[in-house]
């Protein structure tokens, strides 16, 4: 009887290899894309391994309350990196936000002084976006000048000393609690979720991202390039008052000093996330992701009493692996 069974199906090689290369580049590009998610799972794995405390809520509580504020630094950094621009103010702004909400706390109350800190903030704001935009300055080198003027005025303001106020209240934002959580964790969620709606679900958002990737192209579709460009800084001013404010209820003193490292790690945070420097590209949960590896990495350093020195080292690897990312992602694209 003739043989009936079916006869093995033969498949070319040039079909295996075009598959096993489609495989590949769909794991690069996984890597690349979601490259920091990965990292993330793999440091808090490692932080479990070496810190057996980490997952006790009151040590997280601990981690998300001691990095609130550059958070909410970083979210108001995101809007200007994703525009195409960069701010080194933020450290001033957030100095000069401390020290005012400080000083007027006894003779315009807490709700007043919270109004001069925004107030302030948005002031400083609109100075760093004009001359970006209207005098065309290089952004690095208009925030690092600004930076100087505003880090000046928190020395004017506080006339070189540490102002303590004597409002009963003043304490409550910094440590203040609402149903168990810090209310410094509530601001960040806040700041977070506004950010990424802002970001992802307005003609707004969408704008930031046009004009960070083309700005041209953008002006010549009929964009007002300059004002949304302005308005970022604008955004991250205001993040940093705010922040500033906050430090300075939770420590119950306004200095001048303060905030000195804080634009280095906004930027380290959004560009381990995988917010591009070149702009145009990025997203809000991306800051978390750079936020949460940098939290949990100072975390466990900080439980293995790991010098301040090695940890500076680490965490500037770190940056520079994320941005070699960022520049390797975009070779690839083109």
């Amino acid at each position: 009887m003739p043989d009936t069974s079916a006869s093995p199906i033969h498949v070319p090689t040039s079909a295996k290899d075009g598959t096993a290369r489609q495989v590949r580049e769909a794991l690069v590009r996984s890597f690349v894309e979601y490259g920091m998610v990965w990292a993330l799972l793999a440091v808090m794995t490692a932080a479990v391994v070496f810190h057996p405390r980490f997952l006790d809520p009151i040590n997280l509580t601990n981690v998300l309350s001691q990095n609130a504020l550059v958070g909410i630094v970083a979210i108001g950094m995101t809007f200007v990196i994703i525009g195409g621009g960069f701010d080194l103010s933020v450290g001033a702004i957030f100095a000069l936000g401390a020290v005012v909400y400080a000083k007027w706390a006894d003779p315009f109350g807490l709700w007043g002084a919270a109004g001069c800190v925004f107030a302030v903030s948005l002031v400083c704001g609109t100075v760093n976006g004009l001359i970006v935009t209207k005098l065309r300055v290089n952004p690095f080198v208009a925030t690092l000048g600004t930076g100087s003027v505003f880090g000046g005025l928190a020395y004017i303001v506080s006339n070189s000393a540490p102002l303590t106020p004597s409002h009963l209240g003043f304490s409550l934002l910094g440590t203040g609690r609402l149903l168990g959580i810090p209310i410094s964790i509530w601001l960040l969620i806040l700041a977070f979720v506004l950010g990424a709606l802002v970001l992802s679900r307005t003609v707004y958002g969408r704008s930031i991202f046009a004009i960070g990737g083309n700005s041209e192209a953008a002006r010549l579709s009929g964009m007002p390039v300059d004002l949304l460009r302005g308005s970022t800084y604008m955004i991250t001013a205001i993040c940093s008052g705010l922040a500033g404010m906050v430090l300075a209820s939770r420590l119950g003193v306004g200095q001048a000093d303060m905030g000195s490292s804080i634009a280095l790690d906004a930027i380290a945070i959004v560009v381990i996330g995988g917010t591009s420097l070149m702009g145009g590209e990025g997203a809000m949960w991306r800051t978390v992701i750079g936020l949460l590896i940098l939290a949990t990495l100072s975390n466990v350093f900080n439980a293995l009493a790991l010098s301040s020195n090695y940890q500076l080292v680490i965490k500037g690897t770190i940056v520079v692996g994320a941005v070699a990312l960022d520049v390797f992602s975009r070779s690839r694209r083109t």
